[in-house]
């Protein structure tokens, strides 16, 4: 394994999209390092934690000369997206993430900043095959991935103006913690309420991340110096979904395995009637053959590289699935 890589100095840092999920745990972690007085922060929603906040939306061509544009800092980090995907109008992807990458550009310049963090997606490489690293084939299915992949293309261009700017690209797999209503929430909240069926054998693995082990990540990523960096971030090992439910039952008191098994071909037919019903209603449910596609699906990535900036994630997966379990579903969890 190649030595740890030579971090710069802490220095004084903008986060933009700071009230998001891992945003606000980035900026919490960022002033523990760095103090209150070297992290400023940017979103279009107000952030009570930051004493230093401007709001402001990032799509605004004005962007660049907000009040934190008469500053200067070492290091903007962009966690602004749009990163729903059922998101209308459709164009608001494009909006946010393409052209608010180019707006966060012109701040940047404005700010004097030589690095930028980028928070994009494994989204970018679509149904990817398992264990695709760094190196993968760009290859979106939805606008989110597509748009990412496009604001990665902004920001590889503003570094190649300058020969000393560093730009690093971040790409977390699915995010989770406490707070986060995605699937991870609502995969934990049908076990926490004892609703949990398994649909197919089990064994299809799913890459994840704890989100304060991606925040830590990205505030030692703000110190790497150098070029264009790419890193996927995954906390390994992988569980498959057999393991995972395992997990969080242990965590609940619950034996591993008490819950009901769902054949794959009766949950795509359970799905495909739920379609047919939600095709009547005109309105989405819940249940789709599309999620029983995706929830059987192997979703699994490789971040070998991510050893070789020295980083050590602060938290095993598992203990990360502890904390979730024992902060969303207290009256639940041991």
């Amino acid at each position: 394994m190649p030595a740890p890589e030579t971090l710069s100095q802490a220095g004084r840092s903008l986060v933009i999209g700071s009230a998001g999920f891992i945003g606000s745990h980035l900026t919490r972690q960022l002033v523990a390092r760095d103090g209150a007085a070297n992290v400023a922060t940017l979103d279009k929603e107000p952030h009570p934690e930051s004493g230093d906040h401007v709001r402001c939306d990032i799509t605004s061509p004005d962007l660049h000369s907000c009040p934190h544009a008469r500053r200067s800092f070492d290091v903007v980090f962009n966690l602004a997206a749009v990163h729903r995907d059922d998101v209308r109008p459709v164009s608001l992807y494009d909006e946010v993430n393409v052209e608010g990458a180019r707006q966060v550009c012109r701040l940047a310049d404005a700010v004097g900043a030589r690095r930028l963090v980028f928070t994009s997606s494994v989204a970018v490489y679509g149904f990817a095959p398992p264990n695709t690293d760094e190196t993968g084939a760009i290859a979106p299915f939805n606008d989110y991935g597509r748009t990412k992949a496009l604001a990665e293309e902004v920001y590889r261009a503003w570094a190649a103006a300058e020969a000393d700017r560093t730009l690093i690209i971040v790409r977390p797999t699915v995010v989770f913690g406490p707070g986060n209503r995605g699937n991870v929430h609502l995969l934990l909240s049908q076990i926490a309420a004892g609703r949990f069926a398994m649909i197919g054998s089990g064994r299809n693995v799913k890459s994840m991340a704890y989100v304060d082990n991606v925040a830590a990540f990205l505030t030692h990523a703000g110190r790497l110096q150098g070029g264009v960096r790419v890193y996927n971030y995954v906390d390994k090992p992988d569980l498959d979904m057999r393991s995972l439910a395992a997990e969080a039952r242990r965590a609940l008191g619950r034996s591993p395995e008490g819950y009901l098994r769902i054949p794959k071909t009766v949950g795509l037919a359970m799905g495909l009637a739920a379609d047919v019903v939600a095709a009547l209603l005109r309105r989405p449910l819940p249940f789709s053959r599309i999620r029983v596609e995706k929830f059987c699906a192997t979703t699994q990535f490789a971040a070998a590289t991510l050893a070789e900036t020295g980083f050590r994630p602060p938290l095993t997966l598992t203990e990360g699935l502890d904390r979730t379990l024992s902060a969303e579903f207290p009256g639940r969890s041991r």
